[in-house]
């Protein structure tokens, strides 16, 4: 991986260029999601997202929608970020509060219990993204010990973490990170990538055998307007990354070099969020006060369709989801075939 290099050859702030004719094709499913941060897809065409409501909204591909949700243990107000599908059908959702995190197993029935609160003596922070690998683990991301977490949105913020729970128990295996977000394991099983957002890099580290990682590898830096979040991998080895903000989608190839294929974003509320960002004052007025088109602060990407040559991106500020073709097939998460 080269690190320095650095291309993000068609990049269309203004509103010229590809992306900007790739916002034409976009085509929106599902309304009424709150939200709806982190999005799953599965062979049989149903989409899940966590769901501020308290659990997980399902749309179908008919269309209609079902919210999962009941009440948290005492009389907690349950604020899911990142969702994972298990294998009965119920999930797995990390928990963004205010000060509290952990991660909760949300039935279908609305059955609400904690599933994850501790590690290492550590009561979890707010808790951003969970993630099933083939051999039955489950990596979490921490992006910040700061509370509240608008503080780790500087660039000097290095105490995000990654948390690893197998039959041995929940263990942090990588630490010091720049706001720890999404995390994805290459089909190999021999690396595991993870977003950096205010760090603005993608790295990733070798998985072993057992679980444990290698040095961090930067993949690549990222440049003004890109703050990455969401990150799912193609079957030609390339990383798709969602940056928060810029409403980017970024292809990254195996050399680290990247392109934007997809932006709306408004170029005067960019420079103003970079002023902020460099003046180590960005909070929530700049992510949440976006101008843009019609993506409303995309934050995670989902490969679906029967061939996986089509994506869904997940949000922070809307209440559907934005769907587009993709020059490459997905690679199939663990849950796919799920039924």
């Amino acid at each position: 991986m080269n690190a320095s290099r650095k291309i993000e050859d068609e990049s269309a702030s203004g509103g010229e260029g590809v992306p900007a004719r790739r916002l034409d094709a976009l085509r929106f499913v599902g309304s009424g999601l709150v939200r709806p941060e982190c999005v799953l897809a599965t062979a049989s065409g149903d989409l899940y997202t966590a769901d501020w409501r308290g659990g997980v909204a399902h749309t179908r591909p008919d269309g209609s929608q079902t919210l999962y949700a009941g009440a948290a243990p005492d009389g907690l107000a349950l604020k899911p970020n990142g969702v994972a599908l298990l294998r009965d059908g119920s999930f797995l959702v990390t928990h963004l509060g205010a000060e509290d995190g952990g991660v909760f197993r949300v039935q279908r029935n609305g059955q609400v219990e904690p599933w994850l609160q501790r590690v290492e003596g550590l009561d979890l922070p707010p808790t951003n993204f969970v993630v099933e690998d083939r051999q039955g683990r489950f990596w979490i991301t921490v992006s910040t010990r700061l509370i509240p977490r608008a503080l780790g949105y500087r660039r000097s913020c290095d105490d995000g973490f990654i948390v690893r729970v197998d039959a041995r128990g929940a263990t942090i295996v990588a630490d010091g990170l720049g706001y720890t977000n999404e995390v994805a394991i290459d089909p190999s099983g021999n690396w595991l990538y993870v977003n950096e957002t205010f760090g603005r890099r993608l790295s990733r580290y070798a998985l072993r055998a057992d679980g444990s990682l290698g040095p961090k590898q930067i993949v690549t830096e990222f440049g003004p307007g890109t703050f990455p979040d969401g990150l799912a991998l193609d079957v030609e080895g390339h990383a798709w990354v969602v940056s928060i903000v810029s409403n980017r989608l970024i292809r990254v190839a195996p050399d680290g070099t990247t392109k934007v294929w997809l932006e709306d974003a408004d170029a005067q509320h960019l420079a103003q969020v970079e002023a902020a960002f460099e003046a180590g004052t960005m909070g929530r007025p700049e992510l949440d006060g976006i101008r843009s088109r019609c993506l409303r602060n995309i934050s995670s990407i989902a490969f679906c369709g029967p061939d996986r040559r089509r994506a869904v991106l997940g949000c922070l500020l809307g209440d559907r989801l934005a769907t587009l073709d993709m020059p490459a097939q997905g690679v199939a998460p663990v849950h796919w075939n799920f039924a």
